[in-house]
């Protein structure tokens, strides 16, 4: 999330956003947020930080972003925010600012305020919330945005669609990363924001690797080759081979159609080959070469 840090202020509480002296950076507390919450607190379902930010009047302020993306309401949360707030005055004596941005799929869950009241001591605690499911009824709009953040949340509430079967999840991937495309954002970004949506929909390994082989030979056709990082890095976590694995389908496939029997005696020598590129040069050859004797000078 820090490199998208400031956007993700600016798309979520714009108001906050005005608010603060961006000239001036921001520092990332994370160590900090850990000595006083405790790592085992965090759990790997949250994703919880807290940053030092200066206003434009001057004034040092620690932002405490609690960014729930829990699939179920909690029962606590509201006792929790506070007790994270009051944690980090208690210990740093700074002002705390503690927002929620909620990524479940309850539309009637609005937790906003903790607090009780017993004989005349009352303790109110109000925090803002962003409901991500509350942007389904503008997704279309979020299709369009030149914006990292819009793309993340089409993204999460295509998690929340239904049905929510492989197929499905692999046809809205592939609609979210095309789409990708066409934000005229920066390379970098795409290929970011690619990586990231990638593990969102949290395809199983077959779908993933056909996704991946059939995106690249989308991007060649449209002359947009943004996606070779996120495939050598794909290939450096073990992916590698189900993407060699649906080439490797494919190059079969184009034996059987083009040369009949006596082109698959060529499958033994190729099935040889690790290599993604020379897959690809000799699936693209068996559409072009006149012979199969010609296919064979490409060979290992």
């Amino acid at each position: 999330m820090n490199q998208w840090f400031e956007p993700f202020v600016a798309f979520f509480f714009p108001h906050i956003h005005r608010g603060i002296d961006w000239s001036r950076g921001w520092e990332s507390l994370d160590k900090e947020f850990q000595q006083v919450i405790g790592e085992a607190e965090l759990g790997d379902k949250r994703a919880d930080k807290l940053v030092k930010i200066w206003l434009r009047d001057g004034k040092e302020v620690w932002l405490l972003l609690h960014i729930e993306i829990q699939s179920h309401r909690e029962a606590d949360f509201e006792e929790r925010m506070y007790v994270y707030h009051y944690r980090i005055f208690d210990r740093y004596n700074r002002r705390v600012v503690s927002l929620a941005v909620l990524g479940d799929g309850d539309a009637g869950w609005q937790p906003r305020e903790y607090g009780y009241e017993q004989w005349g001591c009352e303790l109110r605690f109000r925090f803002p919330i962003v409901k991500l499911l509350s942007f389904a009824d503008v997704e279309p709009l979020l299709a369009v945005e030149c914006d990292p953040i819009a793309a993340l949340v089409q993204a999460h509430l295509a998690t929340l669609s239904e049905p929510s079967d492989s197929q499905s999840m692999f046809a809205r991937e592939r609609r979210l990363v095309r789409s990708l495309y066409e934000r005229g954002l920066p390379k970098q970004t795409t290929l970011e924001l690619f990586r990231v949506i990638h593990r969102m929909m949290d395809l199983p390994k077959e779908l993933a690797a056909r996704f991946m082989h059939e995106h690249y030979e989308w991007e060649g056709e449209q002359k947009m080759p943004i996606l070779l990082d996120f495939e050598i890095e794909a290939m450096e976590r073990g992916k590698a081979e189900g993407l060699r694995e649906g080439l490797l389908e494919g190059i079969e496939l184009g034996l059987k159609l083009r040369f009949g029997v006596e082109g698959l005696q060529c499958l033994s020598s190729i099935q040889r080959l690790v290599d993604i590129a020379a897959l690809r040069r000799i699936k693209q050859a068996i559409e072009t070469v006149t012979t199969l004797d010609d296919l064979r000078q490409l060979l290992p």
